[in-house]
């Protein structure tokens, strides 16, 4: 074999390293196809009550502070499987004790500490908020976020 590589050995080369580069391309947009198809989300689960609490969530403005499902601020904790953490996931009506009571809570006036803000919420929106932090909890996630913690 030569020390030089002549013009059909570069053109070999592009063709087909270009060619070998578009198979992968293709496998992994069928690959991407196929997986985006799976059902992350279990849609029986969606009801009038979760999408209210997301209107809730967006009104409110919650993303400016928070990530769900790894999207937002990061001044304040992951709320994607927060009901995991203080678990309720699996009990609706202490999933709303739980939400109500912690955001009644939550700006105490301790100065250096931060404070999330009072959100002057009736009982329904607690309740649809609630809803819909249940539902991301049900999420297929693939294991986001990478600790409990959030």
């Amino acid at each position: 074999m030569s020390d030089i590589m002549t013009k059909s050995m570069a053109r070999n080369v592009f063709y087909g390293g270009s060619i070998f580069f578009m198979l992968i391309f293709v496998l992994l947009t069928i690959h991407s196809h196929i997986y985006a198809r799976t059902k992350a989300v279990d849609e029986s689960k969606l009801t009038a009550s979760v999408a209210e609490g997301k209107h809730i969530w967006e009104r409110n403005g919650c993303i400016d502070c928070h990530t769900i499902l790894g999207e937002g601020a990061y001044f304040a904790p992951e709320l994607g499987n927060v009901m995991k953490r203080w678990a309720v996931q699996d009990d609706p009506d202490a999933a709303f004790e739980a939400l109500k009571g912690w955001m009644q809570s939550m700006p105490t006036g301790i100065e250096g500490r931060r404070q999330m803000p009072l959100f002057d919420l009736t009982d329904e929106e607690f309740r649809a908020l609630s809803d819909f932090l249940l539902f991301t909890g049900t999420i297929n996630t693939q294991n986001w976020p990478p600790n409990d913690a959030g």
